[in-house]
């Protein structure tokens, strides 16, 4: 049969289980949104305050579910305004296929109303792009575009589809929308172990280093065996953060720059890591020289690309996680260094108490746990909170944490943390964030409003920019160059204006009394109002060692 462009979108949309979309409309894609009016029963439609909010709510969505997230948006400025959120799905490795609109194919280059080359624009920050000048290709891009977003390592793709594609037709032919699998390098063959079962069995201090590919690659049930098979702690990187309950007693939490200290001193002592699905980026590494020195280095990655980008590692494995691990717990014996568990033991014990004395982040962040639980869906922003809610928050469920690891964008918490709610049926969902971050996109406030979303926000307010002015004072001289931020913004008054409910506390009987009456159907913002001086601790200084680690 024969369909326009548009429809095609919808049924390739449908026929890859798409039952939710985010997105504002403009001039460019109006024909593709006569359609969604049409098949609003089938395909729910959010719509979101900007662009940008919508992206990171795609992104949110996704990793919340697990399924490949779909943004829509208008040619020019529409399609421009999406790119902080493709890059940041691009650099968390999160499936997602957006779908912007262009002016008609003859008008292409000409430098018409609303025309940017988005193609242009987005090639550095997406797995693939497409710009489809003829409707006959474009069920066949719908296809491609899915298989590419969510096979391999995943990633975001975008579709460029001018005005005039959406309203021609051609012949629709509905084939099945099963994505083949494409086999990672080496993939093809079968693994050949024998090197890592042997560094395994030669080392008497090992240490598994997660990331978030093993969160996406369903692997976090195999992870744990691993660890519990050798005794092995597990160091994990911030996206790898929920792979493990928190309560499991090798899990010794995020490691890396701020990590905590447990996690980090044990890796230092290790004489084995096991990387698995991690990239081994900066804030993770610090000195690249003395990060593997004294140790053997297993690097296991889905993308060939990462292994030995930035730590040469001793034995490489490119390939599926799961499928790796899964082998290896066939062939691997159980083993037990008693000593090796004494140290661990010894260093978790060690970490530094906090007390809830005064209202800090730290208290502020176990108290909304107490309340919500440690399978509720958490999004961050960027800056200090979303470091201490990855040293402090207790995960006890993969896909719960939403947080911007690789690109650090300041704004993603609100959009991401809507996309999140609506993948979990609509349950309670919690966003920490700061004044700082929640400045740049609170706007989505109006969404989660209009959408009746039950999107908790709790501001760790402290008046600055957290990360920034910790910095000017460690390393700066104490030189605080426009990191505090001196607003009068009184963010109860504001959420109320936009419709939800506001609140400010400055003690912990007051968060608890908000939290006791949380509404069902509606958010509700918190200003928690903190000292200016608080910090994340531990903290490793860029390019340093866990020798050089601070403390205090």
């Amino acid at each position: 049969m024969k369909l326009t462009g548009a429809q095609i979108i919808i049924k390739r949309l449908l026929a890859h289980g798409v039952d939710t979309v985010f997105g504002y409309p403009g001039g460019a894609v109006l024909t593709l949104y006569d359609e969604l009016y049409k098949n609003a029963k089938k395909i729910r439609h959010i719509l979101t305050a900007h662009e940008q909010g919508a992206a990171h709510a795609a992104d949110g969505y996704a990793r919340v579910s697990g399924k490949t997230g779909v943004v829509i948006a208008t040619s020019g400025p529409g399609a421009t305004n999406l790119v902080t959120g493709i890059a940041n799905a691009y650099l968390d490795s999160v499936p997602m296929v957006a779908i912007t609109g262009n002016v008609s194919v003859p008008l292409l280059g000409k430098d018409s109303f609303q025309e940017v080359d988005i193609v242009g624009i987005t090639q550095a920050v997406v797995k693939h792009n497409f710009l489809v000048r003829d409707v006959k290709n474009l069920e066949h891009t719908l296809n491609e575009a899915f298989r590419i977003a969510g096979s391999g390592r995943p990633g975001p793709v975008l579709i460029d589809v001018p005005k005039n594609i959406q309203s021609e037709t051609c012949l629709y032919t509905g084939g099945d929308p099963t994505p083949r699998k494409v086999a990672s390098a080496g993939e093809s063959e079968p693994l050949d172990l024998s090197p890592v079962i042997s560094a395994i069995k030669n080392s008497k201090r090992p240490y598994i280093y997660a990331g978030g590919g093993v969160i996406s690659g369903d692997a976090c049930g195999e992870l744990r065996a691993l660890s519990e098979r050798l005794s092995a702690p597990v160091g994990l990187s911030m996206m790898g953060l929920t792979a493990l309950p928190a309560d499991y007693a090798l899990n010794l939490g995020m490691t890396g720059m701020h990590g905590r200290y447990a996690s980090t001193v044990v890796k230092s002592e290790s004489d084995l890591l096991i990387a698995l699905g991690a990239r081994f980026s900066d804030r993770a590494t610090g000195n690249v020289d003395e990060y593997g020195e004294g140790k053997t280095i297993i690097h296991v990655d889905i993308d060939g690309a990462e292994i030995g980008k930035n730590v040469p590692p001793h034995i490489k494995i490119c390939g599926d996680v799961k499928n790796f691990l899964v082998e290896l717990l066939r062939q691997l014996p159980e083993m037990r260094s008693e000593e090796w568990l004494s140290r661990i033991a010894e260093l978790k014990r060690s970490e530094e108490s906090h007390h809830r004395a005064a209202f800090n982040p730290l208290g502020i962040i176990e108290t909304v746990r107490g309340y919500c639980g440690g399978e509720t869906v958490i999004a961050t922003d960027v800056g200090q909170h979303q470091m201490w809610v990855a040293q402090y928050y207790q995960f006890q469920k993969p896909r719960t944490l939403l947080t911007s690891g690789g690109l650090g964008a300041m704004g993603f918490g609100l959009g991401a943390a809507i996309g999140g709610c609506i993948a979990a049926g609509g349950k309670r969902t919690v966003l920490f964030t700061g004044d700082g971050s929640f400045g740049m996109n609170l706007t989505e406030l109006a969404t989660a409003v209009s959408e009746k979303l039950p999107v908790l926000i709790v501001i760790l307010n402290n008046g600055v920019l957290g990360l920034p002015r910790q910095w000017q004072t460690v390393f700066y001289g104490g030189r605080y160059s426009h990191s505090t931020l001196d607003r009068k913004t009184d963010f109860a008054a504001l959420a109320k204006a936009f419709g939800a409910e506001g609140h400010t506390a400055g003690s912990f009987g007051e968060l608890e009394g908000v939290l006791k009456n949380l509404p069902a159907q509606a958010p509700v913002v918190v200003d928690c109002r903190i000292g200016m001086d608080e910090k994340v601790l531990p903290m490793i200084p860029p390019g340093g060692s866990v020798k050089d680690m601070i403390l205090k």
